[in-house]
């Protein structure tokens, strides 16, 4: 069986959602305004420019689940989804799942961004497998630590191997990958089936030099 495999932000959504949340934060004053929201810009530069630093990042980004009690996360993270993230699901994306679907493939998506944040997301598109960076929760908080393997780079392929040992039946050779990112270059390599969705200028150079197909699904 084939996997049609998506990476989220900026491939399926219009946006970055781990920026966006960090961005929203700001706004809803959870965390301090001026130092939140320089640090969270000068990451989501480093991750542009291929040079982010993951623990270091995730250390940030985690921070407010720690400092906060769940259940006053749970309702700005849907706040955050209906009015932020639901909004930017691309317009070709319903399309492009529904025509995987008819060929009988399975969906799932591959994420850098943390399972609190795209967790609900992916519900809003459609997906119900998905691979995240994982994040703990110790008697009932969030500590602000992930777990695991985080599906970033090379760890994307890692993840995909142990998702497909789970879910034996599927030949990678025939998968299919829609990703925007030059960070994402690992898996796509790996993949039968590589595709740049609105891809970043890097991305776009190597797709169009190794003929993949590059697709707008804006």
């Amino acid at each position: 069986m084939t996997v049609a495999i998506f990476d989220l932000d900026h491939t399926l959504l219009d946006t970055d959602s781990d920026h966006a949340w960090g961005e929203f934060l700001v706004q809803k004053k959870v965390v301090d305004s001026a130092t939140f929201q320089k640090a969270n810009d000068y990451f989501y530069k480093q991750y542009h420019q291929g040079e982010l630093n993951l623990e270091e990042y995730l250390a940030f980004c985690l921070r407010p689940l720690a400092d906060n009690e769940p259940e006053f996360l749970y309702k700005l993270r849907s706040e955050f989804v209906e009015t932020i993230a639901r909004p930017l699901i691309k317009p070709g994306v319903s399309a492009l799942l529904e025509k995987h679907c008819n060929q009988g493939h399975a969906l799932l998506v591959i994420t850098a961004t943390n399972q609190f944040v795209v967790d609900p997301i992916i519900d809003a598109i459609g997906i119900q497998d998905r691979l995240a960076i994982e994040v703990e929760m110790v008697d009932g908080r969030y500590t602000g630590k992930h777990i695991g393997i985080p599906s970033f780079k090379e760890g994307k392929i890692t993840r995909f191997k142990e998702w497909l040992k789970e879910n034996p039946g599927h030949n990678i050779d025939e998968c299919w990958f829609y990703s925007d990112s030059m960070n994402d270059l690992p898996l796509l390599e790996h993949v039968g089936h590589p595709v740049a969705v609105d891809p970043d200028e890097k991305l776009k150079a190597i797709a169009e030099e190794r003929n993949w197909p590059v697709i707008s699904l804006k």
